[in-house]
């Protein structure tokens, strides 16, 4: 399937606030083709040229069901300023395995390609985390230590998994109160 802004389903439609499922390993054909079809959006919605002719929203990273299939499938891609890819991964069935008691968020709070509307305010999620998940690339289970962003970028993309949006975590009453004790990213 290939994804662009049309098959993304936003937050006013109740598919996405559904659980997703655990995928049977080894993955099936269909579920090595969602996750490339994951991958190939977030890696092509960040080149300019390629976002505007496939109408792709810029992204760093996609859970499944936010194309409507409820499947713990997801992929994140980060570049470093000149757009090389630094990190990639293609994940079936992540799952936190331990974290930091500290936490930390991100300054300019935090997006989603399934929320069309800006909520402003600070997301606070695990400073670091480790995963176990099945990663397509290397095509076996990985432990993945995550710190600051990327652990920020996994997290969101796993809260997906469970039918919760971003701005279900910003404080109702003070949505920009700056904890002393959690780590800022600018």
């Amino acid at each position: 399937m290939k994804i662009s802004k049309e098959n993304i389903i936003i937050d006013e439609n109740p598919l996405i606030r559904e659980k997703s499922k655990a995928v049977d390993m080894p993955l099936s054909a269909e579920d090595k083709a969602i996750l490339n079809d994951l991958y190939t959006y977030v890696f092509n919605s960040t080149i300019e040229e390629i976002a505007k002719s496939e109408n792709l929203q810029p992204a760093v990273g996609i859970s499944a069901i936010q194309i409507g299939i409820p499947k713990k499938l997801m992929a994140v891609v980060l570049k470093d300023e000149e757009g090389k890819e630094v990190v990639r991964y293609a994940l079936a069935n992540p799952k936190i395995i331990s974290h930091s008691i500290e936490d930390a968020y991100l300054a300019s709070g935090e997006g989603c390609l399934s929320v069309p509307d800006e909520h402003q305010g600070y997301v606070y999620r695990h400073a670091r985390i480790k995963i176990k998940a099945y990663d397509l690339f290397s095509d076996k289970e990985i432990i993945i230590k995550a710190k600051d962003y990327l652990a920020i970028v996994l997290q969101h993309e796993m809260d997906h998994f469970n039918g919760i949006l971003y701005y279900d975590r910003i404080n109702k009453d003070n949505p920009f109160y700056a904890d002393p004790q959690a780590i800022c990213i600018e």
